[in-house]
């Protein structure tokens, strides 16, 4: 998934288009959804997705894949949120609170409306920033991204930081993924108990490989005179949209019209 995505981070129908004019349309919405009701974030999250799958040409079934994992992530918290537990001492105080309850015990465990209503709203911003995000990871190339960094100030020190564990990363995936396949091919997967052999065998061979590959990298670009900053080329053919730049400010104005209208409407 990580190599397609840099794939479609290259090949997108946005790839021309300033990395800063994508960039702060993205910083604007998570902004304005950092402080939004859940409509206006539900809104962010369609509109951002209409950009990334209709205007950047994001194939829907990979961005619907990536948005499985932040739904996710959000259903695992859910229990922790939406479900208390009292002392039945204590019962008197959360019965406007409890939706549904079951005594277990000295305790009672119930379904909390004001958790549901946590969930959601935990939910509405965690939709609208990650499609946020994921604008920006499908439609700016990474070493674009920290370009457009380094040329307004960022440290070159991080952004180095951060290109090294971005290569790794592949690093570390195409590694295992050879080392899985080769276990595959050995039926070393077929019962519990060869499972978790086999598990823990890819766990000490991926640590390993990763520092012979981290090794190598370190003797190459020793070999190439490498001076404590790396070079990343950089073509600099893009454009300015004047289209696409008024589409995104009369979208956030219109999105902070309405969240200012809610805000006094309560």
């Amino acid at each position: 998934m990580t190599l397609q995505i840099d794939t479609l981070a290259y090949t997108n129908k946005l790839r021309r288009l300033a990395p800063e004019q994508k960039l702060l349309l993205a910083i604007a919405l998570l902004i304005i959804t950092a402080f939004a009701h859940p409509l206006v974030q539900i809104l962010i999250a369609i509109w951002m997705s209409i950009w990334t799958i209709f205007y950047a040409g994001i194939p829907a079934k990979v961005y619907l894949k990536l948005i499985y994992v932040a739904v996710f992530f959000w259903l695992t918290s859910l229990p922790a949120l939406a479900i208390n537990g009292v002392g039945i001492s204590q019962l008197n105080l959360v019965q406007n609170d409890a939706i549904y309850g079951l005594n277990t015990g000295f305790y009672y465990l119930y379904i909390s409306q004001h958790g549901l209503e946590q969930v959601w709203q935990i939910f509405t911003r965690a939709i609208a920033s990650i499609s946020c995000l994921y604008f920006v990871m499908l439609t700016i190339p990474f070493t674009d991204l920290l370009q457009t960094l380094r040329r307004y100030g960022f440290p070159v020190l991080l952004t180095d930081l951060l290109l090294l564990m971005y290569r790794f990363i592949f690093v570390l995936l195409n590694t295992a993924s050879d080392l899985w396949t080769a276990q595959q091919s050995r039926s070393g997967y077929s019962t519990f108990s060869l499972s978790m052999k086999s598990l823990s065998l890819l766990i000490s061979q991926l640590f390993q490989r990763t520092l012979e590959k981290y090794q190598q990298i370190s003797l190459s670009l020793v070999s190439r005179g490498f001076n404590g900053e790396f070079q990343v080329w950089h073509p600099c053919r893009y454009r300015l949209s004047k289209r696409y730049a008024t589409e995104a400010i009369i979208g956030c104005f219109l999105l902070i019209i309405l969240e200012w209208n809610i805000h006094f409407t309560k």
